[in-house]
């Protein structure tokens, strides 16, 4: 039988903290904190409810991050 896969570690990271920041220093933060994928949305956006370990979510509006979920 072959391995499992390994899945995407998610960093022990505060959401929180992405809140107020600039998108694009928000997203370099998120990667230098060990996230693999980083997606930026607007802050209405429809999005599938899935939850993918390794992944940051950021809700941006006018370039500021107004939201932040693991996931």
């Amino acid at each position: 039988m072959s391995p499992l896969p390994q899945q995407p570690r998610t960093p022990d990271d505060r959401p929180e903290e992405y809140v107020g920041l600039a998108a694009d220093a928000a997203e370099r933060q998120a990667r230098g904190r060990g996230w693999s994928t980083v997606r930026t949305l607007p802050p209405d956006a429809i999005v599938t409810m899935e939850f993918m370990p390794g992944r940051l979510n950021l809700a941006v509006r006018d370039g500021e991050v107004v939201r932040c979920w693991k996931g």
